[in-house]
């Protein structure tokens, strides 16, 4: 990790509660994960705009062959 900042949040305690659920984890645990998918979230839209823009040209018999 670069460098690790200690913060001060203000959460809804039920929103909090619920994302702890889920992930099973702690306060700081819950709170990074939530973080990594925001960053994540970006990638994704940029992959999503991609979309049909790459034409790809794989011939599954010459895949198979490659193997043996």
């Amino acid at each position: 990790m670069a460098g690790i900042r200690k913060i001060t949040v203000h959460v809804p305690g039920d929103l909090l509660e619920k994302a702890q659920r889920e992930t099973g984890e702690g306060v700081t645990e819950t709170v990074r994960r939530g973080l990594a998918l925001v960053a994540a979230g970006r990638a994704y839209d940029r992959l999503r705009r991609m979309r049909g823009t790459v034409r790809l040209a794989i011939d599954l018999d010459d895949l198979r062959a490659d193997r043996g």
